[in-house]
């Protein structure tokens, strides 16, 4: 009977593995064979940038760093590696959060922290959630709240610094390195890491890379930042990125430039195939593309020039600071622009800053702030206003106006800085006529102005000129390929607005909105759109331009709608202003040898700065716009000074900066093309030289007679 029931036994355990073997053979055989592909991207160094004479503005510098790869090891060979890694390296143990040491200290001590949550408690909480997972997150969620200072506490220095390398180890993808440390990696902690490489599996030693500037701090807030590698991808944007193949911990732009050319400067990852068996142990790697650093961005701007430009600004405010009268002036702003092709040369701006600890102030970059804030800048739009009125039919070429006193009944006098009697469209811009602007504006309203009494006019005349405004690009964006331009205030629909609109104290403009504006007028009437950029190259293995991969080409935003001769009357009266006696900047720019044409402007306004006790204090910005040379303009400038001065001492800071700055911008054309003409002389000398020697070589070796 036993040998029966033995036989019958064998013969079942025959008849199963012949189903196995037989009937699933090929399919347990499949599944034990089976792979996974997976593709890890491994980053790569940004692109670099230039100035528009080939000098690195933005370079990449190398770094030692130590990675960590998850090949999808469990959490104690995790921390075991991180325990030998502690012992090899220093890791800053700042970021490590309370939450990290709570759990951490939940791995290190299973039957403490099994204990802080009791029988009962785990009976009443498994009826509560039936669902496994449920019910094991609300466990461990008590078991946290019960964690105790003192526990925490009991934490190490030792075991915080194996906390804070396992807490990089579990901050990336499996099959993706992450870093561990890249700041501050010494010689000996780079070398002594390398040797053990075979004792800790999944880290590595590797080259990082980081960003530096060639020019300091110049430029710096334009130029733009990148995250780091502990923050990666910006959290208000992960989604945009992750959906493009980014990785969570990928570095990217964050502001400006940067932010802006990000597909550009990104560059090619390079990519690694992990092919992984049922287990996730990796079998073998193949490499599919070895990767390129980002392409290089030219930009448009002389860094040369807006050294000394800026330089030029803070010497200005620092002499403007020591009068009286200007407790609220904390900045200036220049921009240079090429008046034909949009591109930007300089994009300038200073602010002095006063720390309220120490009392003491200092000068910061403050250049976003030539496109980021706006002001009332004065009688430098009363070129937009004259061609308003030709364009209108409110005036024509030539219209004669009386410059005396506006009095409208219940208002207070409305004048120019003095009577200046008849003056025609172009005098008006010589002497700064306040009358002749407002005049203009009321013909455009339909308003019948007779002195002493009421005025009706059309409030629908500010939708018209603030149309007529901004094909200047006064009140709109520039479109320049920078991120959070602002527009400018616009006033209400008032019968001052409307007198005060003319001469540019109503609606607001930044510094940037002035240059395209004088540039139209400087160009005879297009609207460019201005840019950073010049090109974008291919990158190169040394610190030379590599083959350009885009030209970005000069763009027109519009053509302004004019007659024959109209702006010519304006950029004759721009020139009385600079270069005629009597005109409003003639004393800073007649005699010059590049023949300037602009037109100053001064606007009574009043203070919203930082200083909040002065908020509503009446002061007085002043401002610049011009090009040179006037007949055949290559550079166009505006120069915005706010808050400049209160009472009656004007210290004309935006008119020594802009003669300054025009100068300086002369004199350093005037320079490269002397040391051009002496680099080719000597280039010239040297191939003489040359073809002389190979003369007398032949010479020598001919035969004699």
């Amino acid at each position: 009977m036993l040998f029966f029931i033995v036989f019958l036994l064998f013969s079942v355990l025959i008849l199963r593995l012949g189903v196995v073997q037989i009937v699933y053979g090929e399919d347990y055989k499949r599944e034990i064979e089976r792979t996974e592909d997976v593709t890890v991207n491994k980053p790569v160094p940004r692109g670099k940038m230039y100035d528009t004479n080939g000098n690195i503005v933005v370079d990449n510098y190398p770094e030692r760093a130590i990675t960590y790869t998850n090949n999808g090891v469990s959490q104690e060979e995790m921390i075991d590696v991180a325990t030998k890694l502690a012992k090899l390296i220093e890791k800053d143990t700042k970021k490590v959060t309370e939450r990290d040491k709570k759990d951490f200290w939940i791995l290190n001590n299973k039957e403490k922290a099994e204990k802080k949550v009791s029988e009962k408690e785990r009976n009443e909480l498994s009826k509560k959630y039936e669902d496994k997972e449920e019910f094991n997150s609300q466990v461990y969620k008590l078991t946290l709240d019960r964690i105790t200072e003192e526990d925490l506490n009991s934490l190490s220095d030792e075991e915080l610094e194996v906390l804070a390398i396992y807490r990089e180890f579990t901050s990336g993808y499996k099959f993706t390195p992450q870093i561990v440390k890249n700041k501050g990696v010494t010689a000996k902690e780079f070398a002594i890491v390398s040797e053990n490489l075979q004792h800790l599996p999944g880290v590595d030693t590797t080259t990082d890379w980081g960003r530096s500037y060639a020019y300091g701090d110049t430029l710096r807030s334009i130029l733009g930042e990148v995250s780091s590698s502990d923050k990666g991808l910006p959290a208000e944007e992960i989604d945009y990125y992750l959906s493009r193949g980014y990785s969570r911990n990928d570095r990217v732009g964050v502001s400006y430039l940067e932010k802006q050319y990000e597909d550009v400067l990104q560059g090619q990852k390079a990519k690694k195939k992990n092919i992984t068996d049922q287990s996730g142990e990796v079998v073998s790697s193949e490499v599919i593309a070895e990767g390129q650093r980002g392409r290089d961005l030219v930009l448009t701007i002389d860094m040369d020039l807006q050294r000394a430009v800026e330089a030029i600004i803070e010497d200005e405010l620092r002499s403007a600071k020591a009068m009286g009268g200007t407790r609220l002036l904390d900045r200036a702003y220049v921009v240079l622009m090429d008046p034909n092709t949009g591109e930007i040369k300089s994009l300038a701006g200073k602010r002095i800053v006063r720390d309220e600890k120490t009392g003491k102030t200092e000068m910061q970059d403050d250049a976003l702030g030539t496109f980021t804030t706006t002001y009332t800048v004065g009688s430098v739009v009363k070129g937009a206003t004259i061609l308003t009125g030709f364009q209108t039919g409110a005036i024509s070429p030539g219209t004669v106006i009386y410059d005396t006193p506006i009095r409208i009944k219940g208002s207070n006098p409305f004048r120019s800085w003095k009577p200046l009697g008849p003056v025609n469209d172009v005098t008006a811009l010589k002497y700064s006529s306040n009358i002749y602007m407002a005049q203009t504006f009321f013909r455009i309203a339909n308003a019948n102005y007779v002195p002493n009494r009421s005025l009706k006019y059309d409030p629908n005349a500010f939708g018209t000129i603030r149309q007529h405004f901004a094909q200047f690009g006064l009140g709109v964006r520039t479109g320049i390929d920078l991120p959070n331009e602002q527009n400018g205030y616009k006033g209400g629909p008032t019968l001052a607005g409307l007198m005060f609109l003319g001469i540019g104290q109503y609606d607001t403009y930044s510094t940037l909105q002035l240059a395209q504006y004088v540039s139209t007028i400087a160009n005879g009437g297009y609207r460019m759109e201005p840019h950073m950029v010049k090109e974008i190259r291919e990158p190169q293995l040394d610190n030379e331009l590599g083959p350009v991969v885009q030209e970005i080409q000069p763009k027109v935003l519009n053509r302004l709608d004019l007659k024959d001769g109209w702006i010519e009357r304006v950029q004759l009266g721009f020139k009385k202003v600079t270069q005629e006696t009597g005109g409003t900047g003639a004393s800073y720019f007649k005699g010059k040898p590049y023949s300037p044409a602009g037109k100053t402007g001064t606007a009574e306004a009043f203070y919203d700065g930082p200083l909040r006790q002065y908020r509503m204090d009446e002061v007085t910005t002043l401002s610049f716009v011009g090009y040179a040379p006037a007949e055949n303009p290559e550079i166009a400038m505006a120069v915005l000074v706010p808050w400049a001065y209160q009472g009656g001492n004007n210290p004309k800071s935006n008119m020594k900066i802009s003669e300054r700055v025009m100068d300086t911008y002369f004199e350093l054309k005037k320079q490269r093309a002397m040391n051009e003409t002496i680099e080719q002389n000597s280039t010239n000398e040297q191939s003489n030289g040359d073809q002389a020697t190979g003369e007398e070589v032949q010479e020598e070796n001919s035969p004699q007679e």
